[in-house]
Formats: structure tokens, sequence, C-alpha cells
């Protein structure tokens, strides 16, 4: 799938195929990348088909040079009085953005966000719900939503926290103020930070390094540690062993290691 030309199917993302990933890079430059409801409802219907493609090892989320996604459309963040209750019934079930996140919350294969520029608000709070980060080093990180009277209602109360500890969390938070690429990396926030531009070539090597191993393990371990964390230790334990044992009925299990005790590289097929 490659769409990033003339024709394009999808009006506000562009969408690549390489060897083991499928690149989605969100396309609204003169809105600095942010998220409209069709922008969502595109990346949605991407997410639904490279689920089931074995062909599709990870996916990566990238922007542009300015901007990875400055955040929510906020010009569209306006109801009718006499809608506010049925804007309320639509929040999970019908809004675009909210099927979104909770799609990226269960999804089965690896998230990199690979971020240049501003990472703002719900743009930050997409790339919370991937994996992990790579920040090219003139990238800014923040959740500015309280400086609109608003709070980060699309994970980032839940998320951030979670990655980087409650105290950072709530003072990104309450001061709305952005951190650079490097102190993002301090908080753990960020995997890796790059020279500028270079953000998509790491997480592209990532995604290569992850090729060399079976994706049945690499969903099993992504299974295993974001359930895990919301459980208590000793039910995460028994969570663990019943992921590892699931593969030992998987064809690929046994390539692996026919192919440590010949020697040889694994020829994994995801089954």
């Amino acid at each position: 799938m490659n769409d990033s030309g003339a024709g394009s199917a999808h009006k506000f993302i562009l969408v690549n195929r390489t060897t083991n990933a499928c690149e989605i890079t969100l396309n609204r430059p003169d809105r600095m990348n942010a998220m409209n409801a069709e922008m969502a409802a595109e990346i949605l219907d991407v997410l639904g088909q490279v689920e089931a493609e074995r062909a599709v090892l990870a996916v990566i989320f990238a922007g542009n040079e300015r901007a990875f996604c400055a955040g929510a459309d906020l010009g569209r963040m306006s109801d009718k009085p006499e809608d506010k209750f049925d804007v309320y019934r639509a929040r999970y079930n019908q809004q675009p953005n909210r099927k979104l996140f909770r799609a990226l919350n269960t999804f089965t294969k690896p998230v990199i966000s690979a971020v240049e520029g501003y990472c703002l608000g719900g743009g930050l709070e997409l790339a919370l719900f991937g994996d992990l980060i790579v920040a090219g080093e003139a990238a800014q990180f923040g959740l500015p939503e309280a400086r609109h009277g608003l709070i980060p209602g699309a994970g980032g109360t839940q998320n951030l926290p979670r990655l980087i500890g409650k105290a950072l969390a709530k003072e990104m938070m309450w001061t709305a103020r952005r951190i650079s690429a490097h102190e993002a990396k301090e908080f753990r926030l960020v995997n890796h930070v790059v020279p500028k531009g270079k953000a998509l070539d790491k997480a592209r090597d990532i995604v290569d390094a992850m090729a060399k191993n079976g994706p049945l393990s690499l969903m099993m371990i992504k299974q295993a540690v974001d359930r895990g964390l919301d459980m208590p230790l000793m039910t995460g334990f028994l969570q663990e062993a019943d992921l590892a044992y699931m593969l030992a009925f998987s064809e690929d299990r046994s390539e692996g290691l026919k192919a440590f005790a010949d020697k040889r590289e694994p020829k994994f097929k995801g089954q």
C-alpha cells in the first residue's frame, strides 16, 4: 500500500509500506497536522487493514519536520447547547478520535512514533498510545490543554503518569509547558533522541531489528507487558506463563528452536 501519490485513497494521511512496516504519515501541513475526525477515521481504517496482515510487523506514525501533530483541531471544538448530551453519548462509540485511541489501546502489533517538531496535546496522546517514541533533537512535547480551559481528554492523564510518574506528569499538565527532546528522554518519555530529520530512519532501524525475531513472540510480549502493568504482580506472572505456553502450539516456536540447534537464521511465518 502506497497512497502518497496522486489519486490517494486518503485525504489527511499518507500510507507507505516498507518491507516490515506500515508507515502512516499525518498530512495536514497547513494545520501542523492537527487531528480532525476525518484524519482519525482514516488512521483507524488503515489500522484495521494491517492488524491481520502478517507482512506488516509494525506501524510507524510520523509527521513532517515542523510538526508530528500539534493536537486536536480546536477550531471544531464547539457544540450547540442543545447538542451537549448527544455529544456525551457519542464520545466512545461514534466519534472517530475516541474509536482510534481505543483501537490503539488494544492493537496487537508494535507501534512506534517518529517525532519531529511539535508533539502537543492530542498529538502527544496519540504517541502515548503507541509503544515507544523516537524523537528528532528539535522535537517539543507538551500537554497544553489547561491553557485552553481543558484537560487532556484522550488518555493523557492516564498514560503519561504511568510512563514518567505522577509528579512529573502533573507538572507538565499543570504548567502546560513544552519540554525538549532531551528533557523528554530524561523523563523516559522517549526512547531515543537522534539528529533532526532522522527520527523516521531510527524508527525503521528498530523495526528492522524486530524483524529478526518471531512476530508471535512480539505480539505476546506486548500483551504480557501492557496487561501486566495493571495487574497484581502474581496475576501478571500467571498471565505471562499462559502466554508463553500458548507459543508451544505455534510453528514459529518449533522453527526458532530448530534454527538455534542448526545454527542458522530462523524463517518465521507468524503461525
